[in-house]
């Protein structure tokens, strides 16, 4: 693939998540969470994109939240599981994209807020029509995801490189 080619990046936050006495990395999904996980993979399936890689947080609310929407799309992609997606911040979220091989075109994230979030509005030096109206009017729910188009290679991912195109978020 070349270089030249657009590069889409999901960025999905994980579903509605359950509160029993875990520690915070092994919450499970909330019943609620695990509706909304397999709404959002139609949601993703809808956009048409094929995603090559899916970058997802060792949590076990991300893991269960992608297990759910994964089996909505047409193609399944490999799936990393990724210790440093967890509670991670926008600038290491940058560091994992960075990495990435360049014949990877489309890649899912699936992660936790505020990292989530914080990234896909340090990215968007564009916006697409009030896509970015809506994001922020909504913050990023649970199960939600941006999606995000930028040129160049993955090496190259920095604050402003992308254009935000989509946003969805669950009904409350």
């Amino acid at each position: 693939m070349s270089v030249a080619e657009p590069r889409r990046i999901a960025l999905f936050r994980h579903a509605k998540a359950d509160w029993p006495q875990v520690s915070d990395h092994e919450r499970p999904l909330a019943e609620r969470g695990r509706q909304d996980a397999a709404v959002a993979g139609r949601k993703l399936a809808d956009t048409g994109l094929t995603f090559d890689l899916a970058l997802c947080s060792t949590a076990t609310r991300t893991r269960e939240t992608w297990k759910l929407a994964v089996h909505e799309l047409s193609h399944r992609p490999r799936t990393v599981y990724e210790e440093r997606v967890y509670d991670a911040s926008p600038g290491e979220l940058i560091a994992v994209l960075d990495e990435i091989s360049d014949d990877v075109r489309n890649v899912i994230l699936i992660g936790h807020n505020p990292g989530v979030h914080g990234l896909a509005e340090i990215l968007a030096g564009a916006a697409e029509g009030d896509v970015r109206e809506r994001m922020n009017r909504r913050g990023f729910p649970t199960a939600g995801f941006a999606l995000l188009t930028f040129d160049g290679p993955w090496k190259s991912v920095e604050p402003g490189v992308a254009t935000l195109t989509d946003y969805w978020a669950p009904s409350e």
